[in-house]
């Protein structure tokens, strides 16, 4: 059982950077934030920037999927707009960035299949894999967990009424809790209520270009 907590925050460096300090061959520590995104709100950004910034990533790159592998599946708009929602929510954040391999498999999104196809892709590269408290008692139930767990290190984001551990390997870290979920900001944006401070304005002005989430 690995409790491990994270909580010292390293500066950000640039690609350039960290090359010039560490030499072209070092190993790159990127996050990867899975998820549907229907839509991407401001939890979803103050979660990765934390994990990225306390963490001292280089990158977080936000994954949004085809088809979540579960069998309450959430009705999603067309990944066209959950992608370009997603590039107007993090424009402007140099620590953040998109990693669209599971929209341009389709279909079911399995963890296990996109992490052997990046660790292939990406040989040099160290991926930490970024879910909230009440998804890490899931992680028994994820496909070939076991070989995914060698695969990934795993960051567990602390929440209240979630204990800090699991049978796997985890890292935590503290971040602020905010009570915002996507399931929430559709149903205001159906009742034409207001979602601003929920998801930055870039993506309340695309949802009602859009039209997304009306009916």
């Amino acid at each position: 059982m690995d409790t491990r907590t994270v909580s010292l925050k390293h500066p950000v460096l640039s690609t350039e950077l960290r090359e010039q300090i560490l030499g072209p061959n070092h190993r790159r520590q990127v996050g990867l934030y899975g998820g549907t995104f229907n839509p991407v709100h401001t939890g979803h950004l103050v979660m990765a920037d934390q994990v990225g910034t306390q963490l001292g990533l280089e990158k977080v790159y936000f994954m949004p999927d085809a088809q979540p592998p579960h069998v309450d599946a959430k009705k999603a708009v067309p990944a066209k707009y959950r992608v370009e929602m997603l590039a107007a929510a993090i424009s402007g954040n140099p620590l953040f960035a998109l990693e669209l391999c599971e929209i341009e498999r389709g279909g079911v999104s399995y963890t296990y299949d996109t992490m052997v196809y990046l660790k292939k892709k990406h040989p040099d590269t160290d991926y930490y894999f970024i879910i909230g408290a009440d998804m890490v008692n899931y992680l028994p139930k994820w496909h070939r967990i076991d070989e995914l767990s060698k695969l990934v290190t795993f960051v567990g984001v602390k929440r209240p009424g979630y204990a800090p551990s699991s049978q796997y390997p985890v890292v935590w870290v503290d971040a602020p809790l905010l009570e915002i979920n996507s399931t929430g900001i559709r149903q205001r944006v159906a009742n034409d209520e207001s979602i601003r401070y929920l998801v930055p304005d870039a993506v309340a002005a695309y949802i009602k270009k859009e039209g997304l989430y009306r009916e």
